[in-house]
């Protein structure tokens, strides 16, 4: 068997570690090892979205049916309803929009889609787990990893999809600063968005009996009101109801958060429920049958001038860790990791030509992640009135009928773009130097 092109090592078995992996498998000439740094490839977290601009890439990966299977719909692009969108702050809730689009979104369990591409996996691709990076170190013509628990690894390529706490970024960052390309170490840490978000899903069969006829059984809503907001959808072939509930706090935007990160609601049982006292009563009876949530305090990652340095780039969160009011933080890892697979599986790109073709991924890929990351802060502000130009003090029906506009406005990318034209640019890029 003749040696491969080059190695590929990816840090990371999350959604984007595992479909870039997905996407160089297309190539039998690249070597592929996934390392997890966690004793078993498990996603934390409850419900993701896919909308039609993400589902399209994974259908290149062949996946398209094997999604459809996992959320029990069939295949479609005809308008359909997105979310319904309450005023909620008040005991006598307001309904003012529903969001419906072409091909819709798609609702599914996280750890239900890393099932689906593990499955996948060509045994071609080395995977293992227990292996937390601990830092890296570029040579002439390769990547030295070394891991925490003492063993070592190399590769020409390394790919960091290690998510918010990226040890890949840190080292990343850390080449640029000795470059002068960033001035602080500082960009390698996540910020906090000021947000924090109570997790939980709920067993349906409990709604049911708690509120038959409940809205949220078959339709999914999001509840909005000053500084707070709850999204809610049914996942799990509608056995299970994916409940998130929002609290913001603006002046604390960019702080450090104090405490864990991720930890189950402690204190009273009301303590995370109390912003939503007076608000209506279609609240009040998801609270009276949601367990007891996880808390995250939702964090973000700021902005770099390059997500590559040398063999060295980032995909997902490591890149561009977003809040998730966009419900695309997913499906931007996924077109991370496709059109760089494309790029490394490219007939141009040797151990030579990587520097170019990682070039190329970044001057595509940057520009168009953060300007999502962008409209997910701003979905966040319009969720819970806090646009400046929002008169807190007077959200009518004018103002409300305007704020859906501006969310399917915000969203408008995800169904009218494709990733096609981008990867199209992208290779030509590459080709051209």
């Amino acid at each position: 068997m003749s040696p491969p092109k080059f190695r590929v090592a990816i840090c990371g078995g999350g959604v984007g570690g595992l479909v870039l992996a997905l996407a160089l498998a297309r190539y039998p000439d690249i070597s592929v090892t996934i390392y997890e740094a966690a004793k078993n490839f498990t996603e934390i977290g409850a419900g993701i979205g896919l909308w039609p601009r993400a589902l399209k890439v994974l259908e290149k990966l062949g996946l398209r049916d094997d999604i459809f299977n996992l959320v029990g719909c069939t295949d479609s692009t005809d308008p359909a309803h997105v979310f319904h969108f309450r005023k909620s702050d008040q005991p006598n809730g307001v309904s003012f929009y529903d969001l419906t689009t072409p091909g819709g979104l798609l609702r599914l369990h996280r750890a239900s889609v890393q099932r689906l591409l593990l499955s996948r996996l060509p045994p071609s691709c080395a995977t293992h787990t227990s292996k937390r990076l601990l830092s890296y170190t570029q040579r002439p013509s390769s990547v030295l990893l070394k891991f925490t628990d003492g063993s070592t690894a190399s590769c020409d390529v390394l790919v960091g999809a290690d998510g918010l706490r990226s040890a890949v970024r840190v080292g990343l960052v850390h080449e640029l600063r000795a470059r002068g390309v960033v001035s602080s170490e500082h960009l390698a840490e996540a910020r906090w968005s000021g947000e924090v978000a109570y997790r939980a899903l709920i067993p349906m069969e409990n709604v049911r009996k708690a509120a038959p006829g409940h809205r949220c059984i078959t339709t999914p809503t999001e509840f909005l009101g000053k500084d707070n907001y709850i999204l809610t959808y049914p996942i799990e072939h509608g056995s299970l109801l994916n409940f998130v509930a929002f609290q913001r706090q603006p002046t604390r935007e960019g702080t450090k958060f104090d405490g864990a990160w991720m930890a189950v609601a402690g204190g009273h049982a009301d303590d995370w429920t109390r912003p939503y006292d007076g608000w209506d009563a279609e609240v009040q009876q998801l609270f009276d049958c949601a367990p007891n949530p996880m808390r995250w305090a939702i964090h973000v990652a700021p902005p770099l001038p390059t997500w590559v340095s040398g063999r060295v780039t980032l995909v997902g969160d490591a890149a561009h860790a977003m809040a998730p009011h966009e419900g695309s933080g997913a499906g931007q890892a996924i077109e991370d990791a496709y059109l760089l697979g494309t790029l490394l599986g490219h007939p141009h790109t040797t151990r030579a030509t990587l520097p170019a073709a990682l070039a190329a991924y970044d001057r595509v890929r940057r520009p168009f992640a953060e300007g999502v990351q962008r409209r997910s802060r701003e979905n966040g502000l319009l969720f819970t009135f806090a646009r400046h130009d929002i008169d807190r003090a007077r959200v009518d029906a004018g103002v409300l009928r305007d704020l859906g506009e501006r969310v399917r406005a915000n969203w408008a990318w995800a169904w009218e773009t494709t990733l096609d034209g981008d990867v199209e640019r992208a290779v030509g890029m590459l080709e051209r130097s």
